[in-house]
C-alpha cells in the first residue's frame, strides 16, 4: 500500500494525520455529510467569544428511525448499512441494530421502524434474528398502533418459501396495529433492482415523518484527498491465484480444492469467521449447451439495464444459469404452454415445485419443456449472476496477505448430461500464478471467536464446513489463546476425504487442537455422522458447554444443521436432566448469549 498523502493544511501535521485516518474508506455520501458538518462548525461563532446558546434540539423518539436487520449471508446488513448512511446524510437520526441485539422490550415505544431481513432454508429466519422474529410472532408482542414501519425482505426464489420471513413479519406488524410507510419489497439473490427503489422510498418517507432538517451552512466539499482504492463488492480486488490443490483422493466422490489467493497490495483485512466473495463466471460448456438448445447465436447483441453486449458474454459473466428460479420457471411455463409446469406454481410451496427447483438447472428445464426465447427476452428473464460467498479457511495472523478457501467442485451427471457449479468450477480451473479472481471480504460478525481467549470452543464442521475452523485453530494458536479447542469433522471416507488430515494431526501434536473426533459415514455398514459422535461424547460435550464453552456449527443447512441441533437437545435431556422443551429453550439461550453460533448454507 502506498504511503498516505500529506495534506497541506493550516491545522498542523498531527491533526492532519487524524483527519486522514477519519476519512479513510468513507464513501461519497459519508464525505458529503462530513463536509456539511465541518462547514456548520465553521459557521458558528468562536466558542471563546460566543454568547450562550440554547442547546440544540435533540431528536425525540418520534423523530428517530430504528433500523433492525437480520442476515445469514450479509446482504441484509449491506442494505441496512446503506440505508443508515443515507438517512444520516439527510439529517435523520437512526438507531441501527442487528436483530439479535435489538432490545425487544423497546418495540412498544418505537414510532418509526425499518426491518431488513432475509429468509433462509425452508422459510426460517436467520440465526441472529430468531429471537426478534419469535417475539414479534408471539403473544408477548405489544399493540403497535402508534408505529409506522416498512419491511425489506430478502430471499432466494429457488426456494418455494421465497422471502417468507419478511412477508410474515410485515403481516404481523400490521396485525398488531402498525401502519405501513412503504409497501414490502421482496428481493431475490440479485437484490439491487428491487432494493434500490425501496431504499429511495424509505428515505423519502422517513424525511417526511421527521420533517426537513433545519437549514445549516452550505455544504463545502473537503479538498480532494488521494486515498488508496477501497475494494468491496462493488469494486472487487483482482487476486492472483497462488495455489489450487486437490485435497481429496483421486478415487473420492468429491473433488475438494484448497485454493490460496494473494491479497498483496489490496489493503483488505479479514477476521476468522468472515467470508470471501467471489465474482465467478459460468462454465463455458454450460453456456454452449444453452445456446445450442435454444438455437441462439452467442455473437448476437442483447441489451439489459442500458448495457449492450453479446449474448454469450451475458450468459458467461452476467446472468445466473446454474440455479433455477421460480420467476424464470413461471415465465417459461407461459412461453412453453406446458400445463404441468403451470400446475406446479399453484399453490405456492408444493413439494413438486420444491423438488424441481432443487434438482433442475435452467438447461434441464429448457430441454425437458421446449419453448422459444429470443436473445433479448432470455437476457431480461434470467437473474443476474451474484457473487458466491466462501468461508475463509485461514487466519491472517498466520498467512499474511493471503486468503485461503476450501472449495468442493460441483460436477455431476443428471438428466443425461453433465452439470457444473458456477463458482466452484471457475475456482477449481484457475491456473496458479497466472489467473486472477475478483474478490471482496464479506464481514460476518455473528460468527466470531470469543473475545476471551481462555474460553473453550467446540467446532462442528463436516465436509467443507470445516473451512472456518482451520482459521479458528490458526488464529487461536497465533494469538496464544489458552482455551481448549475441540473439532468434530465428518466426511464419507477416511482414506480419500479426510480434509487437512496432516494439519489437524500436527495441531493435536502441538497442543493447538485438544480434541479431534471424526465420522466417516461410508467406511462401515451403518452410516455414522457428526451428530452420532456428539451423542457418543455427550457427557463431555455437556460438561464443556456448562463450563462456558462456545459452540460453532458450519455447513449444510437443510439436513446437517437440524440433525446436529437435535443431537444437542438429546445431550441436554440425557446429561442435563432437562425436558426436551427446556433443552430447546436452553440452546436458544446459548444462541442469544452468542455461545451457539452457526454459519449454515
Amino acid at each position: 500500500m502506498s504511503a498516505p498523502v500529506k495534506l497541506a493544511t493550516p491545522i498542523g501535521d498531527e491533526k492532519a494525520a487524524l483527519l486522514q485516518r477519519l476519512v479513510e474508506g468513507l464513501d461519497a455520501s459519508s464525505l458529503t455529510w462530513l463536509s456539511g458538518y465541518f462547514a456548520g462548525l465553521a459557521a458558528q461563532p468562536a466558542r471563546a467569544t460566543a454568547a450562550p446558546q440554547a442547546p440544540a434540539p435533540q431528536a425525540s423518539a418520534q423523530e428517530t428511525v430504528t433500523l433492525v436487520y437480520g442476515t445469514q449471508t450479509g446482504n441484509s446488513r449491506l442494505l441496512a448499512e446503506r440505508l443508515k448512511r443515507q438517512l444520516e446524510a439527510s439529517g435523520v437520526a437512526v438507531r441501527a441494530f442487528r436483530a439479535g441485539e435489538y432490545p425487544v422490550r423497546e418495540l412498544k415505544n418505537e414510532r418509526l421502524l425499518y426491518v431488513v431481513i432475509s429468509t433462509q432454508g425452508d422459510g426460517e429466519p436467520p440465526d441472529d434474528a430468531r429471537g426478534f422474529f419469535d417475539f414479534v410472532m408471539s403473544k408477548r408482542a405489544p399493540s403497535l398502533e402508534t408505529l409506522r414501519f416498512a419491511v425489506l425482505a430478502l430471499g432466494d426464489s429457488s426456494y418455494p418459501k421465497y422471502c417468507e420471513v419478511g412477508r410474515v413479519l410485515d403481516e404481523r406488524l400490521a396485525q398488531l396495529g402498525a401502519a405501513r410507510l412503504v409497501p414490502r419489497a421482496d428481493c431475490d439473490l440479485d437484490f439491487e433492482p428491487t432494493a434500490t427503489p425501496w431504499l429511495e422510498q424509505a428515505l423519502a418517507r422517513a424525511r417526511e415523518q421527521v420533517g426537513t432538517p433545519a437549514a445549516g451552512a452550505s455544504v463545502t466539499p473537503l479538498h480532494p484527498v488521494s486515498l488508496p482504492p477501497t475494494f468491496s463488492r462493488d469494486n472487487p480486488y483482482p487476486a492472483l491465484v497462488l495455489a489450487n490443490q486437490r485435497i481429496t483422493g483421486r478415487d473420492a466422490l468429491k473433488d475438494v480444492r484448497h485454493v490460496e489467493l494473494s491479497l498483496e497490495g489490496s489493503g483488505l483485512r479479514y477476521e476468522p469467521g468472515d467470508a470471501l466473495g467471489v465474482m465467478a463466471r459460468n462454465p463455458p460448456e454450460l453456456v454452449d449447451a444453452l445456446l445450442t438448445t435454444l438455437r441462439l447465436d452467442g455473437a448476437s447483441d442483447a441489451t439489459r439495464d442500458g448495457r449492450t453486449q453479446p449474448l454469450a458474454r451475458w450468459l458467461s459473466e452476467g446472468l445466473e444459469i446454474t440455479r433455477l428460479s421460480r420467476a424464470f420457471l413461471a415465465q417459461h411455463a407461459e412461453r412453453s404452454g406446458n400445463a404441468a409446469l403451470k400446475a406446479l406454481l399453484v399453490p405456492e410451496g408444493g413439494e413438486a415445485l420444491r423438488a424441481l427447483l432443487a434438482s433442475h438447472q435452467v438447461i434441464d428445464l429448457l430441454r425437458a419443456h421446449p419453448g422459444a426465447w429470443s436473445a433479448t427476452e432470455l437476457v431480461a428473464a434470467l437473474r443476474r449472476l451474484t457473487p458466491r460467498l466462501y468461508s475463509i479457511a485461514s487466519s491472517q495472523k498466520r498467512v499474511g496477505d493471503e486468503v485461503h478457501l476450501t472449495v468442493a467442485r460441483v460436477d455431476y451427471e443428471a438428466f443425461g448430461s453433465r452439470h457444473f457449479g458456477a463458482a466452484s468450477s471457475f475456482l477449481s480451473t484457475r491456473a496458479v500464478e497466472q489467473d486472477l479472481v475478483d474478490v471482496f471480504i464479506e464481514s460476518n460478525e455473528r460468527f466470531r471467536l470469543p473475545a476471551d481467549g481462555a474460553r473453550d470452543i467446540l467446532m462442528i464442521g463436516p465436509g467443507t464446513g470445516v473451512a472456518p475452523f482451520r482459521a479458528f485453530v490458526q488464529e487461536r494458536a497465533e494469538s496464544g489463546a489458552s482455551g481448549r479447542n475441540w473439532l468434530f469433522f465428518g466426511e464419507q471416507h477416511f482414506r480419500s476425504q479426510f480434509l487437512y488430515q496432516l494439519e489437524w494431526q500436527e495441531a493435536v501434536k502441538k497442543g493447538q487442537l485438544h480434541r479431534l473426533d471424526v465420522a466417516f459415514s461410508r467406511d462401515q455398514g451403518q452410516k455414522i455422522y457428526v451428530q452420532h459422535r456428539l451423542r457418543e461424547h455427550g457427557r463431555e460435550v455437556h460438561a464443556w458447554l456448562e463450563g462456558g464453552a462456545s459452540l460453532y456449527v458450519c455447513g449444510e443447512a437443510q439436513r446437517m444443521a437440524p440433525d446436529v441441533h437435535e443431537a444437542l437437545v438429546d445431550i441436554y435431556v440425557t446429561h442435563g436432566g432437562k425436558s426436551r422443551e427446556d433443552a430447546r429453550a436452553h440452546l436458544d439461550s446459548l444462541r442469544e448469549q452468542q455461545r451457539y453460533l452457526r454459519d449454515v448454507y
